[in-house]
C-alpha cells in the first residue's frame, strides 16, 4: 500500500489548495447538510457523522458561521438547495476498483458527468455492487512519525483497539473499526502525537499492483478528475503503486 499511502499525502496537500479556492468548503458544507438530515440532529454530540463533518470543516479552517449556517439550512431554518447522496462504482485503468460518494442536486446530470470522466480516462462506470464488496468501512488515522516514540505509538493504538498499523518514512497509518475510531484518535492526541488526518473511510480488502508508468499516470488523472468534480465527496480505489514510481511522478 506504499503507493496508495503516497497518493493520500498528495491528496492532503491538494485539499489545502482546494480550500484556498473554495471548492473544499462547498463539499464540506454539503456533507454537513446531509449529515444533519440523515442523522436527524443538528447536535454533533448526538450525531457522529455531523461531528466528523464539523471536525473536517474546522481542520480546513472553515469559519464558524459557515458551519452554523449549514446546520441551520439542514434543519430547515434557512432555505437552500435540496441534495441527495449517490454512490458510484467503476473500474479504472489496470482494472483498479473505484468507489466514490457524491452529494448532488441533480442525479441525472451527475451520473452523465461521472460516466464521461470514467470513459475519458480509460475506465468504465459499473453497476451497483460491482466493486463495493471490495471495500470495508473503517477509521483511518494518519499520525506524524516520531521515531523515538514508535513503540509507544503502536502500543497506545493497539491497546485502544487499532486493527492494523502501517509504518512509512514520515508517518504511521492506523486502521480501526468505526466504533473504536474516536477512542484511538483521542488517546493518540492525549499522548501528544500529531494527527495529520483522521476520518471514517472505506479501506480496500485487497489491492491491485500497478507498475506500468503510463497506466499509473492515466489512473491518477482519472482519480484527480473525479475528486475535482463539484458533486464528488470521496474517492476510494484499491491500487498499489511502488513508492519509487509515485515519487518520480510527484516531482
Amino acid at each position: 500500500m506504499a503507493g496508495h499511502s503516497h497518493w493520500a499525502q498528495i491528496k492532503r496537500k491538494k485539499a489545502a489548495q482546494d480550500a484556498k479556492r473554495g471548492q473544499l468548503f462547498t463539499k464540506l458544507i454539503r456533507e454537513i447538510v446531509i449529515a444533519v438530515r440523515t442523522g436527524g440532529s443538528g447536535d454533533p454530540d448526538m450525531n457522529p457523522r455531523l461531528r466528523a463533518a464539523i471536525q473536517a470543516a474546522r481542520a480546513a479552517n472553515m469559519p464558524k458561521e459557515n458551519i452554523e449556517r449549514a446546520i441551520k439550512k439542514a434543519l430547515g431554518q434557512e432555505e437552500g438547495t435540496q441534495y441527495e447522496e449517490a454512490v458510484f462504482e467503476g473500474y479504472g485503468p489496470g482494472g483498479v476498483a473505484i468507489l466514490l460518494t457524491a452529494i448532488t442536486d441533480n442525479r441525472r446530470r451527475t451520473v452523465s458527468e461521472i460516466r464521461h470522466l470514467f470513459s475519458k480516462y480509460g475506465g468504465s462506470l459499473a453497476e451497483p455492487g460491482a466493486v463495493s464488496w471490495i471495500f470495508e468501512h473503517k477509521g483511518l488515522i494518519v499520525v506524524k512519525r516520531d521515531k523515538n516514540r514508535d513503540e509507544e505509538l503502536l502500543e497506545i493504538a493497539i491497546d485502544k483497539g487499532a486493527e492494523d498499523t502501517r509504518e512509512y518514512e514520515s508517518e504511521v497509518e492506523i486502521v480501526t473499526s468505526p466504533s473504536d475510531f474516536e477512542t484511538v484518535k483521542k488517546a493518540l492526541e492525549d499522548a501528544g502525537f500529531e494527527i495529520l488526518s483522521a476520518k471514517l473511510t472505506m479501506v480496500p480488502k485487497t489491492t491491485i499492483p500497478i507498475q506500468d508508468k503510463s497506466t499509473v499516470e492515466t489512473l491518477l488523472k482519472l482519480l484527480d478528475a473525479l475528486e475535482d468534480h463539484d458533486d464528488v465527496q470521496q474517492v476510494y480505489a484499491n491500487f498499489d503503486i511502488p513508492e519509487s514510481l509515485m515519487d518520480s511522478l510527484s516531482k
